[in-house]
């Protein structure tokens, strides 16, 4: 039996791609392994030449992956767009959403704000700078660690109000999704793979990637949250 696939992604993709790597080996017998971690961390791991075949981030980490070398020029593929959804603890009043006053006004409302390390959390705190609120927020966010749910923070109490990907927010216990954010506002990130610069399975990876940015996947990114790209 060949040597499985390797692969790095960010915590959004998590569950995806367990899936669509499920799919793989039933279509196919080859095997992939899948690390999912901090986006932040597998792009310094990928930088510092750890043993991978493909990476699944942030479209725009994977352009500075290639630009550095770390992944292969010309093998990018865009796989699917997130939503930033929002979510409180199981139980709290659901905040209303159909507006982006309607947002600004439970984000105002909120004794703390969870959000994460990733591009959604960049996004955000741009969103409260637009806003004009990003001094009167400060003392009220709580950055997740990289790797760490921001719906853990949710809860456990920590955060009142948690953003992040909704595909990281519908499997978690303990929280209620609010829903995704309003479309004036919408923080959507494009998640793409790459095949990785020191892969010895090149061909293999981009055959996987291939697999996975076909019409066949498109209900297993759907059922996580996510829409085709």
């Amino acid at each position: 039996m060949s040597e499985a696939i390797g692969a790095i992604s960010s915590m959004a993709t998590r569950e995806l791609l367990a899936e669509l790597a499920a799919a793989w080996r039933a279509r196919t017998g080859e095997a992939v392994h899948v690390e999912s971690v901090g986006g932040v961390d597998a792009a310094r791991r990928l930088q510092a030449g750890e043993d991978f075949d493909v990476a699944v981030l942030a479209s725009d980490a994977i352009n500075r992956l290639a630009a550095a070398g770390a992944v292969l020029a010309g093998s990018k593929v865009d796989l699917v767009h997130s939503p930033v959804a929002v979510a409180v603890r199981a139980g709290d009043p659901v905040p209303d959403l159909g507006s982006e006053d309607a947002l600004r006004r439970a984000v105002q409302a909120a004794a703390t704000i969870g959000y994460s390390t990733g591009p959604s959390g960049t996004a955000l705190l741009r969103l409260f700078e637009r806003w004009g609120l990003a001094a009167e927020l400060q003392p009220r966010l709580v950055q997740a660690p990289p790797g760490v749910p921001v719906g853990a923070l949710v809860a456990n109490g920590e955060a009142a109000l948690g953003f992040q990907q909704l595909s990281e927010l519908i499997h978690l216990e303990g929280i209620a999704v609010a829903g995704v954010l309003p479309p004036p506002v919408a923080i959507v990130t494009t998640f793409s793979g790459a095949v990785c610069a020191g892969s010895s399975r090149a061909e293999a990876a981009r055959r996987l990637l291939a697999f996975m940015a076909c019409p066949d996947a498109d209900s297993a990114k759907r059922r996580q949250g996510m829409e085709p790209a």
